[in-house]
Formats: C-alpha cells, structure tokens, sequence
C-alpha cells in the first residue's frame, strides 16, 4: 500500500460520458446486482465527472483494477490517469434543484480526499450552471462525509434494497 496522502496524489477532475461511471458504480455500490442496475434512464442528460490520478502514481494501490487479460478497465481512453471516483449531477432548470447520483470511489482511494474533491468540484459545477440547491439520496453510512460539505438531512430514513438512506441537501450561493 502506498503512503500518498491526498495533497500528493497528482489528480484531475473532468467530464467524462455516462457509460465510463458504470464500472466504477457497480464494483462499489451495487456488486451483487447486474450492471444494468447501475444505469440510469436519465444519464444521457447529466453531467458526469471523474477523478483521474496520474498513472505514475504507485501501482500497488489499485492492483485490484486489472482485469483477466490484465488490463485496466478503469484507464482512461487517452491513457491519462485511472478513473477513481466518479459522480453524476442532474439538474432541473426549472425549479434549479440540483441533484447527484451514483458517486464512487474505488475502495483503494476512499479517505484520501479524492471524493471530496469530486464532490467540490459538482458542487461548484452546479452553482456555475444556475441551480440553487443541490442534493443526494446519502447512505446512512455516509451522512457524516455529506454534512462536512454543510448539507443537511431531511425526513426520514427509507431503503434501497436492504440499504438505509436519508435525503440530504443544501442552498447553493
């Protein structure tokens, strides 16, 4: 395992098409449902991002990314950096409420800040593109990454499968 901190690890934000989060959102977020379970019938209008880090970064901390053939699923096409997290915003520009889905991070790179930066940089996106607020269905597991970002909870727990969720939001400036 790799000592990189979050502040080392040369990362990049950008867009990227609906069908490169599909990997990444099933591995961790529903691995034992089928792949179609993670695309949505709205992915072709929201906005998806990734978190890319640089491929000179030590390879020992995603050797769990190579495939059988031994190559890499989550390389991006122009070769540069592995697509580590990713998220996907939605926004109603009629009522200007933002909302994301499906946000991931591979297990390898969680707690190093790459979510976070993800998250921020959706954040920011949204507020750039008009909307007013912004939410997330937020795991219950999760809630307290989602209020270091000031959103907060609304109404009460309800459940995917077996898996507690809780609305969470907050007003964009």
């Amino acid at each position: 395992m790799s000592s990189l901190t979050p502040q080392a690890s040369p990362m990049t934000v950008r867009p990227i098409e609906a069908a490169q989060t599909y990997a990444l959102r099933h591995a961790v977020l529903w691995p034992n449902e089928p792949l179609s379970y993670v695309q949505l019938p709205d992915d072709i209008a929201g906005h998806h991002f990734g978190a890319f880090i640089d491929p000179k970064i030590d390879r020992d901390v995603n050797n769990d990314s190579k495939n059988d053939s031994g190559s890499d699923d989550r390389r991006d096409d122009c070769g540069s950096g592995e697509l580590v997290s990713i998220i996907s915003l939605f926004i109603d520009e009629k009522s200007g409420e933002a909302r994301f889905r499906k946000f991931a991070t591979a297990p390898d790179w969680q707690g190093r800040g790459v979510g976070s930066a993800l998250l921020a940089h959706t954040i920011e996106a949204a507020a750039t593109k008009g909307a007013t607020s912004i939410w997330c269905d937020a795991r219950q597991s999760a809630l307290g990454f989602y209020r270091r970002f000031g959103m907060s909870g609304e109404g009460e727990v309800f459940f995917k499968g077996n898996v507690p969720y809780l609305r969470m939001s907050k007003a964009l400036p």
